[in-house]
């Protein structure tokens, strides 16, 4: 309640963010598109398998697709957070991102490309 208040305060918005556990099941069964929001370079230094490369300086959220769920990461959360944003100021939903960023996914065992 104090959150939602804050918000409307602040002209925060709140950014759907997906639970560790939740994105690898969802990479698992392949039921999401996972965009890496990072640059190219860091990109091709380590990705999760499958994941796309949209980086923040050029990410236009009609770029993404509206027919599965959409993640978004980066290396931190902070630029996820940031398109995420401007994902859901576009209009677009069902698009969440994972704060923990590759730090987090590779902190937590998971598989890089």
């Amino acid at each position: 309640m104090l959150a939602g208040l804050f918000n409307r305060l602040t002209g925060s918005v709140s950014v759907p963010a997906i639970a560790h556990d939740e994105l690898v099941r969802a990479h698992q069964q392949r039921s999401c598109v996972i965009v890496d929001v990072r640059e190219p370079h860091e990109f091709n230094g380590g990705h999760i398998p499958g994941a796309v490369n949209h980086p923040l300086s050029r990410f236009d959220p009609d770029s993404l697709t509206q027919d599965e769920p959409v993640v978004l990461i980066c290396q931190a959360g902070g630029r996820s957070a940031t398109a995420l944003r401007r994902a859901l100021s576009a209009g677009r939903q069902n698009v969440r991102h994972y704060a923990g960023g590759m730090s987090g996914w590779r902190a937590h065992g998971g598989p890089v490309a």
